[in-house]
């Protein structure tokens, strides 16, 4: 996984792969409502999000890029607006 300070901004705001990951998940999510799972949350956190500080915070995880040479400004990826898109349809 490349270093998240070497990127330009808007190649580490792409992140297509985070957005098939949940797509895909949430797919079979819905196929198992649909065969009787009950389903009451699905958290866009992951339990390696944790693992972001043993890397000195430099490889990045999550839908929100944290620029931390720049007074921690938030940057939405890609993946946070199709999440967006998502719950709103």
């Amino acid at each position: 996984m490349p270093d998240g300070d070497s990127l330009p901004l808007k190649v580490s705001l792409k992140d297509g792969m985070r957005i098939r990951y949940h797509r895909s998940h949430l797919s079979s999510i819905l196929k198992g409502i649909k065969e009787g799972v009950k389903v009451k949350a699905y958290y866009v956190w992951a339990f390696h999000d944790n693992f972001e500080w043993g890397h000195g915070y430099t490889v990045r995880f999550g839908i929100v890029y944290v620029d931390y040479k720049n007074n921690q400004k938030r940057y939405l990826k890609y993946s946070a607006y199709w999440f967006k898109k998502f719950l709103l349809n």
